[in-house]
């Protein structure tokens, strides 16, 4: 089996088979982390934009393991998908809390379930699904590790020349929905772990990136169409995802009780002009801006992660220079702009 290294880097992506092929990769440590890992493996909300990687990622490091995802699976072809990678699937409303006891109690959970955009408008199903879906994914799962994803939208802005928040920086949204609501999500894990004891990590995300979203994408498709860029929020925070979904299967050895937390994302503070500025290079495009860059930003010091995994494998340049070539050739976009230029919080 071929093992994730700068070896294996391709110059673009044919299309989306190709993407995801690279993009579930594993590395030798994710291989090795997992082989120490006791018991098999469930994704709960897999059939979101990560949640399909996640776990092929996750079978093809673990063969020997069961990877059961478990959705709704609105969309039968992300099961069809799922099953043709080995991953086993299970179709479950998160919100029926008998359907949700009857899942294998399995020993290792990634939970990606949660809603974002639509939030405007429907404030009422956002807290049911990032509140009341983890308090009854929370008290079901009494023995398991679990790795509950979550956002950096719970800290507060803080200054683009401070590295970051930090996980000893309390959690204070600064506007929306949303961001309570994921911090909701938060509390409720940590709650009832702390009723049952078993361990659980917040996996604090920022921004994983694929050929198809992403704020990468978002910014090469305005410069592509010559479409103004507000620079507003005009710092951000970026990772691939096949990294990201590498550290949130590495971080099931990292659960604790009272849970822990990890900030994910990349390692540099980037500016959303100079990415602009990058993209407009390598498209042969002069990019459009509008407002002025604020002197806070959501972002994330990821210090502790980098100790633990080490530096993201793909860089900022590579993931620039893939992102140009797929959106000046109109390949596919999931349709699922970031809006991280909202300051407000909603989406």
């Amino acid at each position: 089996m071929t093992i994730l290294s700068k070896d294996t880097f391709p110059l673009a992506f044919e299309d989306e088979i190709a993407l995801e092929d690279f993009m579930t990769l594993p590395s030798q440590a994710l291989i090795d982390d997992l082989a120490r890992l006791e018991g098999d493996i469930m994704i709960l909300g897999v059939g979101g934009k990560m949640g399909p990687t996640l776990a092929r990622l996750a079978k093809r490091a673990a063969p020997d393991k069961r990877v059961i995802g478990v959705a709704r699976f609105t969309d039968p072809a992300v099961a069809d998908k799922l099953q043709s990678w080995g991953v086993e699937t299970i179709t479950c409303d998160l919100l029926d809390e008998a359907a949700v006891s009857e899942l294998p109690q399995i020993p290792n959970i990634i939970f990606m379930a949660g809603r974002k955009f639509g939030t405007t408008g429907s404030e009422e199903l956002t807290w049911a699904m990032n509140v009341e879906v983890p308090a009854i994914v929370a008290k079901t799962f009494t023995n398991s590790r679990v790795v509950v994803f979550s956002t950096g939208c719970v800290y507060p802005f803080v200054s683009i020349t401070s590295g970051g928040a930090s996980e000893d920086t309390p959690p204070l949204p600064p506007a929306g929905e949303y961001a309570y609501s994921c911090l909701g999500r938060e509390r409720m894990f940590d709650y009832f772990s702390r009723q049952n004891g078993n361990s659980v990590l917040m996996y604090r995300l920022n921004y994983a990136i694929d050929m198809r979203y992403g704020v990468l994408y978002d910014i090469a498709s305005k410069v592509w169409n010559e479409e103004a860029i507000d620079l507003g929020m005009g710092h951000v925070n970026v990772i691939w995802q096949g990294d990201a979904i590498s550290q949130a299967l590495r971080c099931l050895h990292l659960c604790e009780n009272p849970a822990s937390v990890l900030n994910v994302s990349g390692a540099e503070t980037l500016e959303v002009k100079s990415l602009a500025e990058a993209f407009g290079s390598v498209m042969g495009k002069k990019p459009q801006f509008t407002g002025t860059p604020a002197p806070m930003a959501w972002l994330s010091n990821t210090e502790k992660a980098v100790g633990l995994f080490g530096l993201a494998v793909v860089d900022t340049d590579t993931m620039i220079g893939w992102v140009a070539d797929w959106v000046s050739r109109g390949q596919a976009s999931l349709g699922k702009p970031t809006h991280y230029e909202a300051r407000d919080g909603s989406y």
